[in-house]
């Protein structure tokens, strides 16, 4: 089997196709002897696609295959694993999702027993044992974990225990996904009054025209319900969208401002600094720099943003999709966390009136291609990129990057105003779209 099938966030693509069955058996298996316990916990949980639960049985029994005692949690966001490892003592906790991805794909990604996603080193030694046969291994066991969503509200309830929602009125997008249950109820238990959207899931409707990457059909709602905000989570619940009752959007680079200031006005920044991608807009970095926090820049993806919170001793980081890392109260994305967190950084106060930053115009365009590599590894799209950036130069910015889970190349571009934004990013798409065959 070819190198690197896991990629940025874990294994996925179209269940059935890529992620079958049988890699399922190999996966839990292949992971299940890396652990090196001598009889691992496997936590698994899932979000609402239907293929999950085949997927869910075949993870399952490749565990019990390798001697792993497999407890199975149920839907729950993804951010629930790592705290329900370290509350029961779990090995290896394994999400069955594909986040924001459509229902027909699904993915799996893992967390070792100390709450972290597996590091890439422990990923590839995972690859290197799938076609492995496991011999004279015991016969593992599998259950339900019943209570779990109790246990995940019980955390959330402790850790925001202090935060009165009443007379707040919110609107919550489930994205018709693993947040479904938990996230109005632990809304409800602060006070709030609580609207929802996009909250019955079928098994085939998980982010289909709501959630985080549909967010203008929330912030349309928000202002046609008179709701003081709205909050648009992913399918698996680890990333969060906010919008204001003007029906403005308030992105990730936003809400990490917004923490970042209320955690350091109250002591609770650890380190006094913050980590991002290098997709988080300029404005960002003005405002922290204004403010005396420090910034620390990584590639894109929560793991790499956790990495470098690890190494520095921080506790907050995130991206401008709306993953936003509190390690203070777990070691992942959370949704509904970061919302409560938005929320709590308010003081009793209007979303519609922050001003933690101020943010640059700025274009993003996803540009689906045949083969993304091709695509980035063109001449003409290296030369392009390196005179706009030269235009733009103390001004704004621009970063042309391949996905790191789709046929995708990105093509973002910040500048001081709208019109030379969208003028700059329309001429990197056609280069890119020139550059590669269009899929």
């Amino acid at each position: 089997m070819a190198r690197r099938l896991f990629g940025t966030d874990g294994v996925r693509g179209v269940a059935g196709e890529l992620l079958t069955a049988d890699l399922m058996v190999k996966l839990g298996r292949a992971a299940t002897v890396q652990s090196g316990a001598d009889t691992p916990r496997v936590l698994v949980i899932r979000d609402t696609r239907e293929s999950g639960e085949m997927l869910e049985a075949a993870l399952a029994a490749g565990v019990a295959s390798a001697g792993g005692e497999v407890f199975l949690g149920g839907v729950l966001p993804t951010p629930a694993a790592p705290l329900l490892l370290g509350r029961y003592g779990f090995d290896l906790g394994a999400v069955i999702s594909a986040s924001h991805n459509p229902y027909r794909d699904n993915g799996i990604k893992f967390f070792g027993a100390d709450g972290f996603k597996l590091s890439d080193a422990t990923e590839e030694a995972i690859e290197d044992l799938l076609d492995d046969p496991v011999q004279g291994a015991a016969i593992g066991r599998i259950r339900a974990l019943h209570g779990t969503e109790e246990d995940y509200l019980r955390e959330l309830h402790t850790r925001f225990a202090d935060l009165d929602l009443s007379g707040t009125d919110v609107l919550l997008d489930c994205a018709n996904g693993a947040t479904y249950a938990a996230g109005p109820e632990i809304f409800r238990r602060l006070g709030a009054n609580v609207s929802t959207v996009a909250d019955t899931p079928d098994g085939r409707n998980i982010n289909e025209g709501c959630g985080s990457t549909h967010v203008d059909a929330i912030a349309r709602q928000v202002v046609d319900g008179g709701h003081d905000a709205g909050f648009a989570f992913d399918g698996d619940g680890d990333r969060v969208l906010a919008v204001d009752r003007n029906g403005v959007v308030v992105d990730g680079d936003e809400l990490i401002a917004l923490a970042a200031l209320h955690l350091r006005d109250t002591g609770r920044l650890a380190g006094g600094g913050v980590a991002v991608t290098v997709m988080t807009n300029y404005g960002f970095h003005a405002a922290m720099e204004k403010h005396g926090v420090e910034v620390a820049t990584t590639q894109v993806g929560d793991r790499y943003v956790i990495e470098e919170l690890r190494a520095r001793g921080w506790s907050l980081g995130g991206e401008q999709s709306g993953h936003i890392i509190d390690t203070g109260f777990v070691p992942s994305g959370d949704g509904i966390a970061s919302a409560l967190l938005a929320l709590e950084s308010l003081e009793g106060g209007d979303l519609a009136e922050r001003s933690a930053m101020r943010k640059l115009p700025q274009r993003l365009v996803n540009v689906r291609v045949a083969d993304r590599d091709a695509a980035m590894g063109s001449d003409e799209l290296a030369q392009a990129v390196a005179a706009e950036s030269e235009r733009l130069e103390g001004r704004g910015r621009v970063l042309v990057r391949a996905s790191g889970t789709e046929q995708l190349v990105r093509v973002m571009v910040e500048a001081p105003q709208d019109d030379e934004a969208d003028a700059v990013c329309a001429r990197l798409v056609a280069v890119v779209e020139r550059s590669a065959s269009p899929a």
